[in-house]
């Protein structure tokens, strides 16, 4: 019996399930990179995921693919449905990106980023940044030329031209300008500080100094991700230098955690993190005729992406609730309870303070370290800074925003792999990730009651379905602004999210 697809639609999915196919295949082998290949093996792994890359992009710009486009699109009826319309758009803007970018442009960028990761991954381990910087200088030329070429297709809906550094956000967070930016994250600069300093004079946690070993961590990481549903069929936990989320296909989801040495919550707060972000992508609405493997089905953006995986570090993990349920566990893993009560725990598990590391950070010192990554980003991609000043740039603002110098480049500029792979723009989604998780808790607290309330009556299932029932269902028929103002009625704003740190404040000192 032949199984050709018959209709023009039906051959556009056959199409975009292919790539999607090919893509998860460029995904499987960035998880391998990541987790366990071993070091000699990153020449050769570049080589593989700049050639995948080149597939990709020559089957999201071929002739044929563009002639399948326009012949669904004149095919479309007066009838046909919303979603069906909001997929073709979304195809149609993508090739337009893609159609403007050179294939040999695509493959470079890919080996780059290979090789970037390698060298960064050499560079940390060993406290030298020169080891990385041509690497690094490498991807901002090539990044600088990709943005050059998909100017003349991102215009802003006025017809306003975008910057350098936008066009390279907008995988990362459609629509985005530095105008919004400015106004949802210059106000962070004046909030925040003053609440650190506040934060200065919180009661201590634990009576001693206590740290756990590898496997006690590894016990509790399992036994959290068993409690919010983890299932082994589906999803796979791992070790890398940098905790991350991937999903390699539509019943394949990873992540990956680290242990460090002497911070024996980071595991722990890193899993729930990660997990926050699995969980998103398994709620996507990835069935039925116009989800998958439509663009529809796709993640909102990368806001929202963290807005989901802080909420279950932030609000679930570190919550009251969470902690008096948590002592006793990790009283037990350690064979003695340092704390004097689960209120010390609970301090324990926020400590809010100056700190060096961004992953490590509290909810009031994040938002410094990713202004910081911003700003940082700006000078090198559009204000000409260069890239062997980056160091010395990065220990000044750590200074100026945190009050605190790294005594050297692994724990200072060399600390986020994002970079390695040229990944300028996403930073601020980990900010704005920070609003959104704050606004739309404040909309589940009016609909449900407050989360705390929920978690110590054992109703952690019911937030998780409001999720999935409000944000998770929306995928990219709208944009994170959009996805707030529609779930919460109002539009994005550092309100909520400041409300949130002073009551918690509040809170820990009580």
């Amino acid at each position: 019996m032949s199984t050709t697809p018959s209709t023009t639609w039906e051959r556009l999915r056959a199409h975009l399930h292919t790539t999607q196919l090919i893509g998860g295949i460029h995904s499987s082998l960035y998880f391998d990179q990541n987790t366990v290949m071993p070091a000699a093996a990153a020449g050769w792994r570049g080589e593989q995921l700049a050639l995948l890359a080149q597939q990709l992009h020559e089957r999201q710009t071929s002739a044929a693919y563009q002639e399948l486009l326009a012949a669904a699109e004149q095919e479309l009826s007066a009838e046909a449905p919303a979603e069906q319309r909001h997929n073709l758009r979304l195809l149609q803007r993508e090739l337009a990106r893609q159609s403007r970018l050179d294939p040999a442009l695509v493959g470079a960028i890919a080996k780059a980023q290979a090789e970037g990761y390698s060298c960064w991954q050499e560079a940390k381990r060993n406290n030298q940044f020169e080891l990385f910087a041509p690497a690094l200088q490498q991807l901002i030329a090539l990044r600088l030329e990709q943005a050059a070429q998909l100017a003349p297709v991102e215009a802003q809906a006025d017809g306003t031209p975008r910057s350098a550094w936008e066009i390279l956000a907008q995988p990362f967070e459609p629509d985005i300008s530095q105008q919004q930016l400015a106004a949802l994250l210059v106000p962070l600069r004046e909030l925040l500080p003053p609440l650190l300093e506040q934060a200065r004079s919180l009661p201590s946690g634990s009576r001693e100094a206590w740290d756990l070993s590898e496997a006690d961590q590894d016990s509790l990481c399992a036994e959290l991700l068993q409690d919010w549903g983890y299932n082994p069929e589906r999803c796979h936990r791992a070790r890398s230098p940098h905790p991350f989320s991937c999903t390699l296909g539509p019943d394949d989801f990873r992540i990956t955690t680290r242990v460090v040495e002497g911070q024996p919550f980071s595991a722990f707060l890193a899993t729930a993190h990660e997990w926050g972000h699995s969980l998103y992508e398994q709620g996507l609405p990835r069935s039925g005729e116009h989800w998958f493997p439509w663009p529809l089905g796709e993640a909102t953006s990368m806001a929202v992406h963290e807005s989901q995986s802080l909420f279950y570090e932030n609000r679930l993990g570190r919550s009251q609730a969470l902690a008096r349920r948590w002592h006793p566990r990790f009283a037990a893993a350690l064979g003695r309870d340092v704390w004097e009560s689960p209120q010390a725990f609970w301090r324990d598990l926020n400590p809010i303070r100056a700190g060096l590391t961004r992953v490590e950070a509290d909810e009031v010192s994040y938002g410094l370290h990713v202004l910081l990554r911003y700003e940082l980003e700006l000078a090198l991609v559009e204000g000409g800074m260069p890239v062997a000043e980056l160091p010395e740039a990065w220990n000044r603002g750590m200074q100026e925003l945190l009050g605190v110098t790294p005594a050297n480049n692994t724990e200072g500029c060399l600390q986020d792999v994002h970079w390695s792979e040229g990944l300028f723009g996403y930073f601020p989604s980990y900010a704005l990730g920070h609003l959104i998780s704050a606004q739309l808790s404040e909309t589940l607290e009016r609909e449900l009651g407050p989360i705390e309330a929920l978690l110590e009556a054992g109703r952690d299932a019911e937030l998780g379905q409001w999720l999935q029932q409000r944000v998770y269902p929306l995928g990219r028929s709208v944009n994170a602004a959009e996805l707030v103002q529609q779930v919460s009625g109002q539009p994005l704003s550092p309100e909520p999210f400041e409300r949130y740190l002073r009551q918690k404040l509040e809170r820990l000192a009580g």
